[in-house]
């Protein structure tokens, strides 16, 4: 006996404890709000898709049935095709399983006159239990309408910050003074955390910086425009690649969730030289494509930003000659796998960089890089972002400089040699430089 009581106790006690947690935060005023400011909300979110105007024309007994019916679709088609159907299919199911539990008529005697006239009205027989089970699926169908509309709201201010953290970035060529630069980037959620820059200098140079905020979605959003704006206010303090990069790697521990940290891979670069400082703070290194075919990496700097506010990160100097292409990336790239789980890799950039690198046309590289990427992994949906950023230097001296469509034409590439730069770690070169393998074709963006 007295063991069936301590187990009584266990139980309720179990009981009680589930309970708490389960309905831990709710209130009474939330649960009201289901059913008046939330339905409300919704439900003028949605009759805004149904022509009023064509409804109020036609007879008052055809109205109900096609408004009903149109804010069924207004509804149903926000969600993707896949959902949208196996939502139809459950509701329809639903009902199919209700017209199978009928058992019948039966009629019902509605008074008129309290003793003498009654008026008969057939009525539909079902076994007990079937109104909570009606109550049931018109819950699940309600509850999922609030979150489809709470999605939306949710997937509507994304793009609007997709749009803002667009416009953050440049877009089209860059062309000043024999250097040319474009990048592009594909986020794996609506907003993402990778990055990247190109600012002409006042003394003429130009900073070319790729970065990679830890995560992504909206936290790494917001962070990768914190470190935007600090990186162009100390760019406007005229603070070059060492002091810069120290500089904000203290600004991004101190304002920064210390869960949180950024990989970059900071550039500067002189035009008119084409002599570059790199800081590698934690990314992967950027390639150097020698117009000779040899490859070499942008190692040193230090580790990624925000880990520790006493961090120090060491330059790299190399030359840019005409004719060579510099690779900056993010490792969205390089980790893209495939279905059985191979990774794009370094490897698999270099072969794409190889068989593109003489192109003269930046942005048809660029694009190549992503669409390579994506029929590697075959998959629309990637775990990270992909960014890459490309710089070439040119023959062109033009003055001139700025954001140019992407359309314009590009001077070819010059044929003559250059040697390798002091500083730079040099890849295996390319075999056959002057006759790289035919690239597999490249469908636009």
């Amino acid at each position: 006996m007295a063991d069936n009581s301590t187990w009584t106790r266990e139980q309720t006690s179990r009981v009680r404890d589930f309970y708490n947690v389960y309905t831990r935060g709710f209130s009474a005023e939330a649960f009201q709000r289901l059913f008046t400011r939330d339905t409300r909300d919704a439900y003028r979110y949605f009759s805004n898709a149904i022509d009023r105007e064509s409804l109020a024309a036609l007879p008052w007994w055809k109205r109900p049935a096609l408004f009903a019916r149109g804010l069924f679709m207004a509804i149903t088609m926000k969600m993707s095709p896949a959902r949208r159907v196996l939502f139809a299919l459950a509701l329809g199911a639903g009902v199919i399983g209700v017209l199978m539990l009928l058992e019948g008529f039966h009629t019902i005697w509605i008074p008129i006159d309290p003793v003498l006239l009654r008026f008969p009205i057939p009525a539909p027989e079902w076994p007990r239990g079937t109104a909570w089970l009606l109550l049931s699926v018109v819950g699940l169908a309600f509850l999922i309408v609030l979150e489809v509309f709470e999605r939306l709201s949710l997937k509507n201010d994304l793009e609007i910050a997709r749009d803002i953290q667009q416009a953050m970035l440049p877009r089209g060529l860059y062309s000043s003074g024999g250097l040319e630069a474009f990048g592009a980037t594909r986020a794996a959620n609506t907003v993402g955390g990778d990055f990247y820059d190109i600012l002409p200098r006042p003394d003429g140079r130009v900073v070319i910086a790729l970065g990679d905020v830890a995560g992504k979605g909206s936290p790494a959003a917001l962070l990768m425009a914190i470190l935007l704006a600090m990186l162009r206010t100390l760019l406007d303090e005229g603070l070059d690649a060492e002091p810069l990069v120290n500089r904000l790697n203290l600004q991004i521990w101190r304002h920064a969730p210390s869960s949180r940290f950024i990989t970059l891979q900071f550039v500067n670069i002189d035009p008119a030289t084409g002599d570059l400082v790199a800081v590698n703070a934690g990314h992967l290194p950027g390639l150097i494509r020698r117009r000779t075919g040899e490859f070499e990496k942008l190692t040193d700097g230090g580790i990624a930003l925000g880990m520790f506010d006493s961090s120090t990160y060491a330059s790299q100097r190399a030359r840019l000659e005409p004719g060579d292409l510099l690779v900056l990336y993010s490792d969205g790239i390089t980790e893209a796998e495939s279905p059985s789980g191979t990774p794009f890799d370094e490897e698999g950039l270099v072969s794409l960089i190889r068989a593109h690198g003489d192109d003269p046309d930046l942005v048809a590289i660029g694009k190549a890089i992503i669409k390579a990427v994506e029929r590697h992994a075959q998959d629309v949906r990637f775990a990270d972002d992909l960014t890459v950023l490309l710089a070439r230097r040119t023959e062109d001296r033009d003055s001139g400089f700025g954001i140019r469509d992407s359309s314009d034409g590009v001077l070819p590439i010059p044929s003559s040699a250059s040697e390798p730069a002091p500083g730079a770690q040099p890849l295996a070169p390319d075999p056959e430089p002057r006759n790289p393998p035919a690239p597999p074709s490249v469908q636009e963006l």
